[in-house]
């Protein structure tokens, strides 16, 4: 069977690039290489990877500066890839929001298992949804293994913010989630005012979904509270 995770490295030596990209083709991973931070924030909100491996020297700008970008709006996976072996720079990678840290030279075998784990941790809250991995809802369908929602057959087109936050409401279908935990859960901070950049994507997400004002037949909100996704069918 196909493996459909997508897997995006951010490594500016080319040999180890290609060695690593090589490796992850060959046990079925969809793998994008970017060899800068600057391009590999590009293809992060381009092709929302699964997984991301992170070199820290890149030549543009250090990799600990794109774990802090990607972590205000992604819980996407992060595993560092690195020759540096001081503790500092462990802890403040781990700190800023990477999933693990390797230690270069690694094998392949190590770092085929360390993806592994973190996938199975990105998606246990998914483990107990429906064996479809889907939820569906009067038309609406989220599909959790490929990322992808739908509105009575139409594929709906959504940023990766955009879909984390509607794949967590749904996680937890038929219960409120208040503006606080949906913000921790999506961007791994507390701000009183990112309320307002969550009713923002909120309102995208909606429009997207075909609801009008006053419509709201798949996610509720709970004025001054938080949201709560409809039970799944």
């Amino acid at each position: 069977m196909e493996n459909r995770y997508k897997i995006l490295v951010i490594e500016d030596e080319k040999n180890i690039s290609n060695f690593i990209k090589a490796d992850l083709e060959a046990n079925d991973y969809q793998v994008i290489t970017a060899y800068t931070a600057t391009e590999g924030e590009m293809l992060f909100h381009s092709h929302c990877p699964d997984v991301i491996l992170l070199d820290l020297g890149l030549g543009d700008q250090d990799g600990l500066f794109l774990i802090s970008e990607i972590r205000k709006e992604s819980l996407t996976p992060i595993l560092v890839l690195s020759a540096r072996t001081n503790e500092n720079d462990k802890v403040d990678a781990l700190d800023r929001g990477a999933n693990d840290y390797i230690t270069k030279p690694f094998s392949n075998a190590e770092l085929r298992a360390r993806i592994r784990a973190s996938l199975r941790i990105r998606y246990q809250s998914t483990q107990s949804m429906e064996s479809s991995k889907k939820y569906t809802q009067n038309g609406l369908v989220i599909d959790y293994d490929q990322r992808l929602v739908f509105v009575h057959k139409k594929e709906i087109k959504l940023t990766p913010t955009e879909y984390n936050i509607i794949a967590l409401l749904s996680e937890h279908a038929g219960h409120i989630m208040t503006y606080a935990e949906i913000i921790k859960a999506i961007w791994n901070w507390s701000d009183e005012g990112s309320i307002k950049k969550l009713q923002v994507n909120m309102a995208n997400i909606r429009k997207k979904l075909g609801s009008s004002v006053g419509q709201n037949q798949y996610i509720i909100n709970e004025l001054g509270v938080g949201y709560r996704m409809v039970k799944s069918d």
